[in-house]
């Protein structure tokens, strides 16, 4: 997993790396790959929040409407439970997290909170959604904050797209890759993962970025992963497995779960319903 941030501050005082340079570097390397590929939506952090550890941000479906209470998208290893176990799905689960919700220029504007863990797996995908106890009007209202809109339909190989990261305040410009059959990083498989090109060289505390898509401006995949030493299916160091069981390790290279698959699993109200048509997500 690109790790939460505890994750990667305990890696950084074992190896003995030094944090400050590599995030120092960041907004530099940013800005150089956004002149290179003009974009036709700006993308902005607003409506990106922060959370203890990790990224997210404040998304709604297609169908939301804006007295719904909100929802934040994250990653499952995010949680503030822990990991989720292979297998273990989390639905309707009472929660009071906060999470720092950020402006156009990335400047916190409000603490929101979470009144459930809506819905959260590691399985088939690394995911968690949580209920606010805001709805969508009173944070445009009250902050003048918009939600991102949740694409209905499966990012496509070669867009571009923009991973960003509330927890650092920094964005990555690169471009969908394609797509890995099977994902497997230790004890967890996810299915039909985003695969970057090289410059989305994510690191811990992004973990939970929504992946937008710079055409339509829409929320293509949730950030949750990349293989950082070149080994084989182990943590933090996730492999490509194809249809027919060959394995690939791409050292160096980053992930991404779809949220095309959360839509159809949101019903009226924001309601999590995993027996709507179309949902495929996990069941407890």
């Amino acid at each position: 997993m690109n790790k939460p941030l505890t994750g990667l501050l305990l890696s950084l005082l074992l190896t003995g790396a030094a944090a400050a340079p590599a995030v120092a570097s960041a907004p530099q390397d940013a800005d150089r790959a956004t002149a290179k590929t003009p974009q036709a939506v700006a993308v902005t952090y607003a409506g990106t929040v922060a959370l203890s550890n990790c990224s997210g941000s404040v998304v709604r479906t297609p169908a939301s409407q804006p007295n719904d209470p909100a929802l934040v998208l994250s990653n499952g290893h995010c949680l503030e439970t822990g990991f989720p176990a292979a297998g273990e799905v989390l639905v309707n689960r009472s929660s009071s997290r906060s999470f720092s919700l950020l402006n156009a220029s990335g400047s916190k504007v409000a603490t929101l909170r979470a009144s459930k863990i809506a819905y959260g797996t590691m399985t088939d995908t690394d995911v968690s959604l949580y209920q606010l106890t805001k709805t969508y009007a009173q944070i445009q209202s009250q902050y003048g904050i918009g939600a991102l809109t949740l694409d209905d339909a499966h990012p496509t190989q070669g867009s571009s797209i923009k991973v960003v990261s509330g927890y650092w305040k920094r964005t990555y410009s690169c471009n969908v890759d394609g797509f890995a059959y099977r994902l497997k990083e230790g004890a967890w498989t996810w299915k039909d993962s985003v695969r970057y090109t090289s410059s989305c060289n994510t690191i811990g505390g992004t973990s939970g970025s929504p992946v937008i898509d710079t055409t339509t401006g829409k929320v293509v995949a949730v950030n949750n992963t990349g293989n950082e030493d070149g080994q084989r299916c182990t943590d933090n160091n996730p492999c490509e497995v194809d249809e027919n069981g060959n394995v690939t390790v791409r050292q160096g290279i980053n992930y991404a779960q779809e949220t095309y698959v959360l839509v159809p699993c949101i019903g009226p109200g924001n309601q999590i319903d995993l027996n709507r048509p179309g949902c495929a997500l996990p069941k407890p």
